[in-house]
């Protein structure tokens, strides 16, 4: 049995169905094999009108099968913009960190106040679920007195109480036999030099204590997500960013690609056998033959790695691929690490040298070091893959972070803002000019490799035509 004293006329259980005061009707208690889904809520004063306040909310009851992490979106009038986007992760124990978000009630008229909350469970590989609940905060007065907060948030929902007055004493002793198990909540006074006493001995088992504070459990409802075909305005496994005036250290075409298993491999204008088209660069620019033809037509593979432990990558050529300077054997994958250096070649150097420059929690982006560092850089992202918002921190070198974040879900491309989380679908109709991290005259494509169609038509200055093509689309 669970027993609740309270020590103050304040005082608050933690385990009480939600009253009128505190949110909307709450359920009707009742037992249940599987304890259902609760979000507990705890560290609301009412007393402190007009001030700021943290709520500590914490899961309970979860299911097993959600997400490592989850993310709980608020919105209410009396939280600093309508809304706050927090995240629940899980600890080692299987337990849930609380998350925390404050609000003040200066200003504000008293009455009643929503506080909706939505909690998602996202993740690569598993369904996605969805929770929900609403409770109503309740700002009472500047002027109200202790005894009326007492009076609205309290009493309406003790079902013992234990009054002392006029020297008289009060006493109730609790054993687990007497209350059959159930839930005592418990109003305590003592006036006038009365004295009440409350015995907690005996076998009732948890007791919860609660002070000062009110705190109390919100059943979530889950909500059934409806499944859907793809809502991209433009469905793209690869596609990739056109610079027309690329700045100093900047690429002119940024590939983006979204695939299971990414194949690099020799460019080739007719049936390709790779996804990613790689060429040797020398001085004078892209050579289709020469050292391009030293790599094989299916090179390496990169791809997740098993259990979720990031991407890796896979030699499945003639030629070999050296990571680190070391050749790890044919098709035996190893782990990408970030700043790993991965050439295209074990026995002739500087054909096509990449190197890991970001590892993202939804892929990585390779940058080029050879001749071909401005002509082009990558993203190979999981498919359909998204990471969730605020996303998990990653390491970048510089020249990575400054790029823009890309994701890949509901079958195409969209871009992501990190301040505002803000995500926009990417199209070639898409205006690039007010994303974040988007270099300046950048339009988007398509497809991966938007210039070879001015190979086939036999251009004989690949770069320059580009150029020109670019400005004036521009």
């Amino acid at each position: 049995m669970r027993s609740t004293r309270a020590a103050s006329p304040a005082a608050e259980p933690r385990h009480v169905p939600a009253s009128p005061a505190m949110a909307v009707a709450g359920a009707p208690a009742y037992q249940s094999a599987r304890p259902r889904p609760q979000l507990h809520i705890s560290g609301f004063d009412p007393r402190a009108a007009g001030g700021r306040q943290t709520l500590k909310m914490e899961l309970r009851s979860m299911p097993d099968d959600c997400a490592p992490q989850l993310t709980i979106q608020l919105q209410s009038e009396l939280i600093p913009n309508g809304a706050s986007r927090q995240q629940f992760v899980r600890a080692a124990d299987g337990s849930w960190r609380p998350a925390f978000v404050e609000f003040t009630s200066k200003n504000k008229e008293h009455g009643q106040y929503q506080i909706s909350a939505e909690i998602l469970s996202q993740h690569a590989g598993i369904a996605t679920r969805r929770w929900e609940c609403v409770f109503v905060i309740l700002v009472p007065r500047l002027d109200a007195t202790l005894t009326e907060i007492h009076r609205i948030f309290l009493s309406t929902h003790k079902n013992v109480r234990v009054m002392a007055d006029d020297a008289s004493i009060a006493r109730l002793n609790v054993n687990g036999g007497a209350q059959g198990g159930g839930n005592l909540d418990i109003d305590v006074t003592a006036r006038n030099a009365g004295i009440a006493h409350v015995n907690l001995d005996g076998p009732q088992g948890k007791v919860d204590m609660g002070f000062s504070t009110i705190a109390w459990d919100e059943d979530l409802i889950e909500i059934a997500v409806p499944r859907t075909a793809p809502v991209h305005p433009h469905p793209a496994t690869a596609a990739s960013f056109v610079n027309a005036a690329p700045e100093a250290g900047a690429q002119r075409q940024i590939r983006l690609f979204a695939m299971d298993e990414c194949v690099l491999g020799r460019f080739e204008l007719v049936d390709p056998e790779a996804d990613v088209l790689l060429q040797h660069f020398s001085d004078a620019g892209p050579e289709a033959g020469g050292l391009t033809r030293r790599l094989s037509g299916r090179h390496a593979v990169i791809r997740r790695a098993p259990h979720g432990g990031g991407f890796e990558i896979e030699d499945v050529s003639r030629y070999g691929v050296l990571l680190d300077g070391v050749w790890p054997g044919k098709n035996k994958p190893v782990r990408l690490r970030q700043g790993m250096r991965i050439e295209m070649s074990a026995s002739i150097k500087g054909i096509v040298v990449l190197q890991v420059s970001a590892i993202l929690p939804h892929g990585v982006i390779l940058h080029r070091l050879d001749q071909g560092a401005h002509a082009e850089c990558l993203f190979l992202l999981a498919p359909n893959c998204h990471p969730g918002y605020p996303m998990p921190s990653f390491q970048a070198t510089p020249q990575a972070a400054a790029l823009p974040l890309i994701l890949h879900h509901d079958g195409g491309f969209w871009h992501l803002d990190q301040l505002t989380g803000k995500e926009t679908a990417l199209a070639p109709a898409t205006s690039m000019e007010k994303l974040s991290r988007m270099p300046r005259l950048s339009r988007f494509a398509g497809e991966p490799y938007p210039e070879s169609w001015i190979i086939r038509t036999g251009a004989h200055d690949l770069h320059s035509t580009v150029a020109a093509q670019d400005m004036h689309t521009a």
